[in-house]
């Protein structure tokens, strides 16, 4: 999982070169739920960026998103964005 999460970081800094960036893993919140699968990931990223803060919320929620499409589809089941 290690290896998948320093991927993200490597796709999120080549595009978007934050000051800023953080990714925590808060899978095991969600261990209970129905629908868990343990296979797919529940991820916070804390961002810090100028480029981001000029950005209304919808617009930096929709370029990470753009970025990390193929992530989500195959292995992050939410996502959760602070952009400081």
């Amino acid at each position: 999982m290690t290896n998948f999460l320093n991927k993200i970081k490597d796709i999120i800094n080549k595009n978007l070169n934050p000051e800023h960036l953080s990714i925590i893993d808060n899978s095991y919140l969600h261990s209970k739920h129905k629908s868990f699968d343990s296979e797919k990931l529940h991820l916070k990223l804390i961002i810090k960026s100028k480029k981001m803060q000029s950005m209304s919320k919808i617009e930096a929620h929709r370029l990470i998103f753009s970025i990390l499409k193929s992530e989500i589809k195959s292995k992050i089941h939410a996502l959760e964005i602070e952009i400081q």
